[in-house]
């Protein structure tokens, strides 16, 4: 299958990509950002490598044809772009809503119309929001409130989009807590995000989980249309044994 990443040079893109392309269901990656997407290192076999073409896009909001032509025929898209809250605060607000909200549907949008390698088959779309997102507009979080509310409004565009497509596209949305990478950090940093996360009730999963969560949903169809923290760390851990087995 065809897989696009949007958002591959990030935290989680990076990490996707290293998955993806050393997955055997996936035969082709896009990496889709504001810069090359980069070829993990230390690849456990080099030859992987050859599935991955990045694409550098200038306008989230106009797709060139050269764009539109190396995403055609995708089987599944996983978009990962996105401000993230403790960024979002340094940036004007207007910024912030263009990239997570305008970006998201002049996405949908391009992809929708595209030709698709299977026609018969809907291009499944994974829109990674976040744990304390909110989609009733009248429930205003105490915490980041107009960022949990404006995240939550893309996932009800995003979801309204895939019903009103006529089949081209279907939705799942994800909405993992703290993304936590068990390689790095420290038991000091661990523990102030432990503190922190606590009093806000914001749930901690690791990287690795997220990732396999990722690909068995777009791989292997989606479970439900909305899938929460513990949803995600449950199917990725799963994932992740399931490969340890296939191994043995």
């Amino acid at each position: 299958m065809k897989l696009i990443i949007v958002g591959s040079s990030g935290f989680v893109g990076k990490a996707l990509v290293r998955q993806a392309i050393s997955s055997p269901a996936i035969t082709s990656v896009v990496g889709l950002g504001r810069r090359e997407t980069p070829v993990p290192e230390d690849l456990s076999n080099p030859a992987d490598a050859a599935k991955l073409t990045s694409v550098v896009c200038d306008d989230f909001l106009n797709y060139s044809d050269e764009a539109k032509q190396k995403l055609s025929n995708a089987d599944a898209c996983i978009w990962l772009m996105a401000v993230t809250p403790n960024k979002s605060g340094a940036m004007p607000w207007d910024e912030v809503r263009k990239i997570c909200l305008e970006y998201t549907i002049a996405g949908l949008e391009t992809l929708s119309k595209l030709p698709r390698g299977n026609e018969a088959k809907p291009l499944r779309f994974l829109y990674v929001s976040g744990a304390n997102t909110e989609r009733d507009q009248t429930k205003k979080p105490w915490v980041m409130g107009d960022y949990c509310l404006m995240r939550g409004g893309v996932e009800t565009r995003v979801l309204d989009f895939a019903k009103n497509s006529n089949g081209t596209i279907e939705t799942c949305i994800l909405k993992p807590g703290l993304i936590r990478d068990s390689q790095q950090g420290n038991m000091f940093i661990n523990a102030f995000q432990n503190i922190a996360t606590t009093f806000i009730s914001l749930p901690i999963i690791y990287l690795d989980e997220v990732v396999a969560a990722l690909l068995n949903q777009a791989t292997k169809g989606f479970e439900k249309e909305t899938l929460e923290n513990a949803d995600i760390a449950r199917i990725g851990k799963e994932e992740l044994v399931e490969r340890e087995e296939a191994l043995e």
